[in-house]
């Protein structure tokens, strides 16, 4: 589809472009940081097609799209001349409390490269994959150039790093690079894990081998040196920023272009190696060692805590304060249990789902269903999330249930990560321990992620839930209890009263089919109003009301009638069926003739419209649905010329 009224609609409703500071976008949603919420439409936001809902959490904005967020990002930076550095040229907005400010870094920092660092994550586990399958030998060519694709980002990460860091930070984002470079550069790499001058802090948690020295200065580096490594890139990013302000401040004009990176490089690069480098490093060891040490406390109650609560952490954007802290310890200790106790959480949510499929009669929460599982087994849930577990409630708290359950199985078998790569399914992969030959635990990873999506479907279909869509099924969603056979019936709904403006009969023999069903975004979304289809077997199409013919189509495929009582409705025979020019297709009435209920009005020729490849499904809607409370249609699947079809009522 296109995204260019749906991105305008967006900048409209989150203040205009000078209201926006920033926008990054992640797997399913846009980041905004606005200068003012307040001026944000949120109600206007959530009700319109094509956006899921709205968040508001860790000093963003959120909009949450879908799958196809990349190309309303594209869009959004487009219609709003925002440049390819998703950001306009001032952040004014409020900067929130410390820890927003903190979720709001560090999901700005990685999110750019979270689809690259998952893509070559999935290539390692693969590699390793085909190796423990004996389909590869990890001496072979081929074995080589995977794992040189798969490791490359990680072993240069600290450059990737030093660009988003850069752009997050507001420094020159190849300064950034260049701080990064020199974290990783070959000969400083050597010289990390080498025979050391001397030991600093020997025996203690801050042990530190000195390998070179700068000036005199003790350099102290990471025994496995910086590649991969996260914290120490940030931190000297960081304060690279603020020289880089201070030079651009005191320096000349004329020299600025290579005096400002000239002198930010050589304070920065130095203090990064001596003071900042260590620092980071040591508070890293720290950090790895708190929470290996919380894991290996009890790793069932861990599981139970980080499974259960991760999908509330995602909903907050909360997640990203852990994420760092999961490469930290792949960095330090070669494996993360942190990110693995959380890989049950989307099969647990992708089984509610299915419980709701296979329960619900909301043929438009089977819509919406089918989609959302095939996002869910590839580790996607935010379209499961907004737009069904959470507005059901019941299936949400199962899934939560279910998360911590996996997550309690996976700390009682030591699940670790040993990379990270794919999500859902994808996901396995990341359990193989690239050291060890054979499949590790992964046949338990499998079993128990198996597991998670029948508790889910199982528990979600036993203890049931309610109804999504309570404002467009009034019948249903309320209670409604009616004779659809009297016309002009009272109905009963919750204590409240309503009148039966008119009963609609059918126009056709066919079988019933949902609107949400029907092959045309117009008629499929409700745009044209409120109604049901019927794809026909025989091809004559009689009126469903008393009225009179307000319109009729030169090409006779669709007509549209004006009943008594004041409804509106559209019949329109087939999909794009305009195009047979007539072909087919023969009116018995013409526009302005007074018609009675069950009076033939058109006969078409089924085959001619299936023989030129176009659909025979007819829609029949109320175009004046939002004049009346709701249009309720029949629960029948097959249906005959003037039975039942629908009830409009006020």
């Amino acid at each position: 589809m296109a995204y260019e009224e749906l991105a305008k609609d967006i900048l409209s409703n989150v203040g205009g472009k000078e209201n926006i500071s920033s926008v990054t976008h992640c797997i399913t949603r846009l980041r905004f940081k606005l200068k003012d919420e307040n001026k944000a439409n949120t109600d206007v936001l959530k009700n319109m097609d094509g956006i899921v809902t709205v968040m508001k959490s860790g000093g963003q904005y959120q909009v949450v799209i879908g799958n196809h967020v990349p190309d309303v990002y594209a869009q959004v930076l487009e219609e709003g001349n925002l440049g390819g550095d998703s950001s306009s040229a001032s952040d004014e907005g409020e900067k929130g409390n410390p820890f927003d400010q903190f979720i709001d870094l560090i999901s700005g920092i990685f999110q750019p490269v979270l689809g690259v660092l998952a893509a070559t994550g999935m290539i390692k586990g693969f590699n390793a994959l085909f190796v423990a399958l004996g389909l590869l030998s990890d001496t072979s060519g081929t074995y080589q150039v995977l794992d040189a694709t798969g490791d490359a980002l990680f072993y240069f990460f600290p450059i990737f790093l030093g660009y988003t860091a850069s752009k997050k930070l507001k420094l020159s984002p190849f300064i950034g690079m260049a701080i990064g470079g020199a974290l990783v550069y070959p000969s400083i790499t050597g010289f990390a894990g080498g025979e050391a001058l001397y030991t600093l802090f020997q025996g203690t948690l801050l042990e530190s081998p000195v390998a070179l020295e700068f000036l005199g200065i003790p350099v102290m580096l990471p025994v496995a040196g910086y590649g991969t490594t996260v914290i120490p890139v940030i931190l000297s990013v960081f304060f690279a920023a603020k020289v880089e302000r201070f030079m651009k401040k005191t320096i000349p004009d004329v020299v600025k272009m290579f005096l400002v990176p000239f002198l930010t490089l050589l304070i920065v690069v130095p203090l990064t190696f001596i003071v900042i480098g260590p620092i980071a490093t040591w508070a890293g060891n720290i950090i790895g060692a708190v929470t290996i040490a919380a894991y290996d406390f009890s790793p069932i109650v861990a599981g139970l805590l980080v499974g259960g609560l991760w999908q509330v952490f995602v909903i907050f954007g909360l997640h990203w304060g852990l994420v760092p802290i999961a490469i930290n310890n792949l960095v330090v200790y070669g494996s993360d249990p942190i990110l693995a106790m959380s890989f049950i959480a989307s099969f647990a949510q992708t089984g509610a789902i299915i419980g709701v499929l296979l329960k619900t009669k909301e043929q438009k929460v089977k819509t919406l269903a089918i989609p959302a599982i095939i996002s869910g087994f590839f580790g996607v849930t935010e379209p499961a999330i907004y737009g069904i577990s959470l507005p059901l409630k019941k299936p949400f708290y199962v899934s939560l249930v279910g998360g911590a359950l996996g997550g309690a199985a996976l700390g009682l078998i030591n699940a670790r990560g040993y990379i990270v790569g794919g999500l859902g399914v994808f996901g396995y992969t990341n359990h193989l321990n690239p050291a060890e030959s054979g499949w590790g635990n992964v046949p338990w990873i499998i079993l128990i992620s198996v597991l998670g999506v029948i508790f889910g479907a199982v528990a979600t279909y036993l203890i049931g839930f309610g109804k999504v869509f309570e404002d467009d099924e009034v019948a249903t969603a309320q209670g409604v209890e009616t004779d659809n056979s009297a016309e002009g019936a009272v109905i009963q709904a919750n204590g409240e009263t309503y009148i039966e403006k008119e009963v609609l009969a059918s126009v056709m023999e066919g079988n019933v089919v949902s609107l949400s069903e029907v092959n045309d975004e117009a008629f499929a979304s409700g745009a044209m109003g409120k109604g049901i289809a019927i794809d026909p077997l025989d091809g004559k199409v009689v009126s469903p009301v008393t009225g009179t013919v307000s319109a009729l189509f030169p090409t006779h495929h669709a007509i549209g009638i004006k009943s008594n009582e004041g409804v509106e409705v559209l019949i329109h025979i087939g999909m794009d069926t305009v195009q047979l020019d007539g072909k087919g297709f023969t009116a018995h009435v013409k526009v302005g003739d007074q018609i009675e209920l069950g009076q033939l009005l058109i006969e078409c020729d089924l085959d001619v419209i299936r023989d030129a490849g176009f659909s025979t499904i007819t829609p029949v809607i109320v175009t004046n649905s939002d004049e009346y409370l709701d249009v309720v249609t029949t629960d029948e699947v097959a249906v005959k010329s003037a039975d039942h079809l629908m009830t409009v009522v006020i």
